[in-house]
């Protein structure tokens, strides 16, 4: 079978084409034909060496296929079923094996591409405003980069829990990206975000700040923050945070917390909870997703380099079939 594989540590262009046996069923698991594979900063991560994994090996985490075979323990599931994943290493090729715990079914209008787009980020942005922290009507919470991925899903999650949403953008074409999602106030660029957020809570700060882009924003982040605000950092797009104090910029009570996807998807039913919370949000019209299917399998590192950019917005999502 066709897949995309991560030969060596460093750049996109280590993402290389092969040839590799079709993955057989797993007596717990499934074979899925990929529609979609997920395009994610966790792959730029991995390529990158950050979790050693021995090369080579074929890259990707997340998709959406129907499937052809099932393992001889797997009682939920049937050939022709489509269902999405996350979590599963080898999600860039035409086939994947997937464990059953993983395998979410997808309902009745919603499509593979959008499927997948609920997977990864959409079960961030789920945990992030239900569990990290539990946005309550009234409160006010900054989001970064809210034009990306994370970003829409979570502000339009923030607003259906009744908050106030300031925006943080790159530019102004991801600004009127942000309005169109219901964001509250836009604010391009990073450098003042304290001051214009004081000014826009006369002086009160965020509850809570969200932040997936780490180096370049967390000074800013825990600045703006009011009396026990909480700064969730939970991805580093411009790079990883360095050691701080946060009593130096401010000197408020603060929390801090630093989250990650394995921790809020420990088991199976707790993927298949947190996914179907997304799907009942979208077939509400809570929410919308917007995805990018620009690029095929075999375009891969340049999906993942306009991801690294930092200029795409919305999900990014490779057509496999």
């Amino acid at each position: 079978m066709h897949a995309i594989q991560v030969t060596g540590y460093g750049t996109p262009g280590l993402l290389q084409p092969a040839e590799t046996d079709q993955p057989n069923a797993a007596a717990d698991g499934v074979v899925v034909k990929v529609e979609f594979a997920g395009v994610n900063y966790l792959d730029i991560q991995v390529r990158k060496g950050t979790f050693g994994i021995p090369t080579p090996f074929t890259a990707g985490f997340e998709g959406a296929g129907t499937i052809v075979e099932v393992g001889s323990d797997v009682t939920d599931l049937e050939v022709g079923q489509q269902v999405a994943w996350s979590n599963v290493l080898g999600s860039y090729a035409e086939y994947a094996a997937v464990p059953a715990t993983h395998a979410v079914p997808i309902p009745d209008g919603i499509s593979p591409a959008v499927a997948v787009a609920a997977q990864v980020q959409g079960i961030t942005a789920q945990y992030l405003s239900t569990d990290v922290y539990p946005i309550a009507s009234g409160d006010t919470v900054v989001i970064h980069a809210a034009a990306g991925g994370v970003g829409q899903l979570l502000t339009q999650f923030a607003k259906s829990r009744g908050a106030r949403v300031i925006a943080t953008v790159s530019s102004e074409a991801k600004a009127e990206t942000a309005r169109n999602i219901g964001a509250d106030k836009v604010v391009v660029g990073y450098d003042d975000l304290a001051e214009r957020v004081a000014d826009l809570t006369g002086g009160a700060g965020a509850n809570a700040v969200f932040d997936g882009v780490g180096a370049t924003t967390y000074e800013q982040s825990v600045r703006a923050l009011g009396v026990r605000g909480t700064l969730v950092l939970y991805g580093e797009a411009s790079g990883p945070v360095p050691a701080f104090d946060p009593a130096e910029f401010g000197g408020r009570s603060v929390t801090l917390v630093r989250p990650s996807f394995g921790d809020f998807t420990l088991t199976g039913d707790e993927i298949h909870a947190r996914t179907a919370a997304v799907h009942e949000a979208l077939l509400a019209g809570k929410i919308t997703i917007d995805v990018n299917t620009d690029y095929t399998l075999d375009q891969a590192a340049e999906a993942q380099e306009f991801l690294e950019s930092r200029r795409s917005s919305g999900k990014i999502v490779l057509r496999v079939s």
